[in-house]
């Protein structure tokens, strides 16, 4: 797919969310109306828009800014689910797996990953027991019980394969290659996996996806459900943005604090995450699906480490048996994951205790490097939407999913479907599941298939170097701007990148950020116009990856929030607020020095 062929001077997906809500407002009648806008909820919002549907998607926060920001990013197969016996799972993660490396070629590539082994037969009788229902984990795993485990996961990665099978390493030749691991290990294990490098711009792209395929749906973030009465939901926007003026009908009206309108959808979808059971307590119908737990990640200034890395993952046992995993994400080494009982998603964040546990898994891990505090530049948390469960250990909870129906009663009118668990891998399996019965439920039949759908800038992505050349020419030519800066663009946006090539005014002299010089202002400004955006944390923590990154300054922000503010009418109070916001959640959640 040439440039020319691609996105003109605007994204498709983003054309016109406001007159989309208003029609919307204005008719009332919407087939579904899925609340929550992560990973989960913007799939089956493609998949839904893709066959006819029409659609509104809603979040009370940004698009992607709950759960779905807070993976280990990885798209990965599920290695170690098959010693809970969700085998089942793993089959269709690593299919998954497999499928996203096509559809999303942009995000998503391959990650070969290291298994230090600390045993040879260690762990058999354990990993037994634990199949036959034990409720205690498995604390060490062996070389015999690593490599049936690498087997199956291979044969499991068989469909639509596209990285190499397994091998095993012996300890002379592991240490040899990685000199600082711990000496205690009796061999290394080595398969492939895959990482994302922008899972928030992923989720954005699934929903803008959704509203190019179907003019009949809507999107609308910083919107919350205000209330449910006789089959009618009402919404209100925080933002005065991109929803401003929706609310200008008999149906609606505009508040103090953004615009109101309301819908009267046939069946409603509760993607919500961890907020399942205040979503469905709020449309009339109490629940107790949730039961979730905390993941925390920090990332490391470490650049002996990323070094000794080179471009792989190490997976890891805990002392406490959790598996834990560190591999290079943007320059900095990414350290994760915690797994702990919590029950408060709204100010979920990386606690002492946490940075301990992680540093210390490290550190036991490569005894010959020194980590500390000072090093971790950034650090995030998100609570796992994991099925309601009394397993004693949390790594024992399922991380399947599923999606209880709850039937109209009373003054109800609508279904609700619950998106319940679910891995971050298995969006779109779970969308498609989801998306039949919602089509049965309407009486329609499914038009297409998302298998081999790409996604985004995924679509025409050249991967091979001959077509990445042939396009980089062809945008050159289409746009104006420098080869250097497109290929810059191209990795970070996929095919998506001509348009913000576009927008920018003259060639490779775009003004660029003064502390992260590879991001342009004109691409920020194309950002703020055309990709949802209403608070400066957007910019950074999901549209782009400066603050992730470790690369965001003080100086980054205050220029960030001047284009933002030119583009969207800011007064000096609001830029100030944004300002502030930003600094305080940078700063407070997420260990940013700024």
């Amino acid at each position: 797919m040439s440039p020319s062929d691609d996105a003109g001077a605007s994204d498709p997906g983003l054309a016109d969310p406001i007159g989309r809500l208003a029609f919307m407002n204005r008719t009332g009648d919407v087939d579904v109306v899925i609340l929550g806008a992560g990973i989960n909820g913007a799939g089956l919002f493609r998949d839904l828009c893709a066959q006819g549907v029409s659609c509104l998607i809603v979040d009370k926060g940004d698009f992607g800014s709950g759960t779905s920001a807070a993976p280990s990013r990885l798209i990965h197969g599920g290695l170690k689910y098959l010693e809970t016996g969700e085998f089942g799972l793993v089959a269709q993660s690593t299919l998954e797996r497999n499928l996203l490396l096509k559809n999303a070629p942009h995000y998503v590539s391959p990650l070969p990953t290291i298994i230090p082994i600390f045993s040879w037969s260690k762990g058999i009788w354990a990993a037994l027991r634990t199949l036959l229902g034990s409720t205690s984990a498995p604390r060490s795993r062996g070389a015999v019980l690593i490599k049936i485990g690498l087997t199956i996961y291979d044969f499991y990665g068989s469909q639509h394969r596209v990285m190499p099978r397994h091998r095993l390493v012996g300890r002379r030749r592991a240490l040899s290659d990685i000199p600082a691991l711990t000496k205690s290990i009796v061999a290394t294990g080595i398969y492939y996996d895959a990482k994302i490098s922008h899972p928030e711009r992923l989720v954005l792209e699934l929903i803008t996806d959704g509203l190019a395929a179907n003019a009949l749906a809507a999107a609308a973030n910083y919107t919350t459900l205000v209330s449910s009465s006789n089959g009618v939901l009402t919404f209100q926007s925080k933002g005065g943005g991109q929803s401003k003026g929706v609310g200008q009908s008999k149906a609606g009206g505009q508040s103090e604090n953004g615009a109101v309108f309301s819908v009267r959808p046939k069946l409603v979808v509760n993607a919500a995450g961890p907020w399942i059971d205040d979503v469905n307590a709020s449309l009339g119908a109490p629940s107790k699906m949730i039961g979730g737990t905390k993941g925390s990640h920090i990332l490391l200034k470490h650049d002996e480490l990323v070094r000794s890395l080179a471009g792989r993952m190490l997976y890891f046992e805990a002392d406490d048996g959790r598996i834990c995993l560190v591999y290079d994400y943007l320059g900095l080494a990414l350290v994760g994951s915690t797994d702990i009982q919590a029950d408060n998603p709204d100010t979920v964040c990386c606690e002492p205790q946490e940075i301990d546990y992680l540093l210390e898994s490290v550190r036991a891990l490569m005894p010959g490097m020194t980590f500390g505090r000072d090093q971790i530049v950034y650090a995030y948390s998100g609570i796992r939407p994991l099925p309601a469960s009394d397993a004693s250990v949390p790594g024992l909870i399922s991380r399947d999913h599923s999606a209880p129906l709850i039937e109209p009663e009373g003054s109800r009118p609508f279904p609700i479907i619950s998106l319940v668990g679910g891995k971050w891998t298995t969006f779109r399996g779970f969308a498609e599941e989801v998306a039949d019965t919602v089509l049965d439920r309407l009486g329609r039949g499914r038009k297409v298939t998302t298998r081999s759908m790409p996604i985004g800038g995924g679509k025409g992505f050249p991967t091979e170097p001959a077509a990445r050349a042939a396009w980089l020419a062809d945008a050159r030519s289409a746009s104006g701007a420098d080869e250097r800066r497109l290929d810059q663009l191209l990795s970070r946006y996929g095919t998506k990148a001509l348009p913000i090539a576009r927008h920018q005014s003259s060639g490779d002299n775009e003004d660029r950020l003064p502390g992260a010089s590879d991001y342009g202002t004109s691409e920020i400004d194309y950002i703020v116009r055309n990709e949802f955006v209403e608070h400066l944390a957007d910019i950074v923590m999901r549209r782009t990856t400066l603050a992730i990154g470790g690369s965001l300054t003080m100086s980054d922000l205050k220029q960030i929030a001047a284009i933002a503010g030119r583009a969207r009418n800011w007064d000096p109070q609001r830029m100030s607020d944004e300002l502030d916001a930003a600094v305080a959640q940078l700063s407070d959640r997420n260990l940013m020095r700024l």
